[in-house]
């Protein structure tokens, strides 16, 4: 459990003004909590030594973590992303960091759904003959009668096959371990041949790192479809420009690495892929639920109850 330090007033470091949390049932923060608005990209207080919550700024850039360490308070992390590596290796031990998941559900769903559909259809091509005045119909494969693998059958993932049973889709999922109705990934050999999608949602760990090399590819159906809103680094880069140049697969990714994709990196000249800039969870679906995740996280803390989304540190 979580018990505030006695004495003062526990202090919490917000990217946003404490007003924001203020939702539409009335309630806002706890007031036995006092509030900074605080980004450290541009100015560090002298109160990080008092700070014990910690909502950093959405976009977790190296200057986001780096003033973890001289926060000698640090009691929590909550994060506005889903995934965490890019803060996790400077979180003081003892610390608990707790994640954004349920933020970005809704909006990754709808991109994922709108990356494959858009791949399938083939309005990229549209897009590009649009600008050149051109009317050139032909026909493209459907999403409905399709069989959808998402690898990482989490939040996201089951946010994602609520949107695409409506298609008229079977879904396949597929976790890290196996439970019931979820495939482990020791399943993929045997299920990425019969898959005419696949959905990559898994968070970037040591074991998905590389995941989807030339092996993984190579077992894809020929004209198979792959989508990436996980993590860059879940794929090989040189490798997937491979299987697109050969024209067995296509992909849709909103997800590379390196991010931002430099303007000479082959990605962009691959055949069949289609290119999103990390926008999954930009959209106006994130803010509500984030505002109300940090609120109710708050409130756990100020009533020294376990937070939801811990990911590590609990003590």
């Amino acid at each position: 459990m979580t018990v505030p330090r006695a004495g003062s007033t526990p202090l919490v470091w917000l990217p946003f003004e404490p007003s924001e949390l203020v939702l539409s049932d009335g309630q806002g923060p706890p007031d036995s909590l006092r509030y900074e608005v605080v980004d450290p990209t541009r100015h560090i207080p002298d109160s990080v030594t008092q700070v014990e919550v910690y909502v950093p700024p959405y976009l977790l850039d190296a200057r986001v973590s780096e003033v973890l360490p001289q926060m000698t308070s640090l009691r929590m992390v909550q994060t506005l992303t889903a995934g965490v590596d890019n803060i996790r290796p400077q979180v003081p031990q003892g610390v608990m960091l707790c994640n954004g998941r349920g933020i970005h559900d809704a909006s990754t769903a709808e991109l994922t759904l709108t990356l494959i559909l858009a791949s399938l259809r083939g309005i990229p091509e549209f897009v590009r003959r649009q600008d050149q005045r051109q009317w050139q119909p032909q026909r493209r494969p459907a999403l409905a009668d399709r069989r959808v693998l998402i690898v990482g059958y989490g939040a996201v993932g089951e946010a994602i096959e609520r949107r695409l049973v409506p298609f008229e889709t079977e879904v396949v999922r597929v976790a890290r371990t196996a439970r019931e109705g979820v495939h482990g990934l020791d399943d993929l050999p045997s299920l990425l041949p019969g898959a005419d999608v696949v959905v990559l949602a898994m968070p970037l760990t040591d074991e998905t790192r590389g995941l989807v090399d030339a092996a993984f590819l190579a077992l894809m159906k020929d004209g198979a479809l792959l989508v990436n809103v996980a993590r860059g680094p879940v794929v090989v880069n040189a490798d997937l420009i491979a299987a697109l140049e050969s024209g067995r697969i296509t992909a849709a990714v909103d997800v590379v690495d390196p991010e931002p994709l430099p303007s000479d990196d082959p990605l962009w000249g691959a055949p069949g892929l289609l290119i999103s800039p990390h926008v999954g969870g930009a959209s106006s679906a994130m803010w509500p639920r984030a505002y109300r995740l940090v609120r109710d996280q708050l409130h756990r803390f100020a009533l020294g109850e376990e937070p939801v989304n811990i990911m590590s540190g609990l003590y």
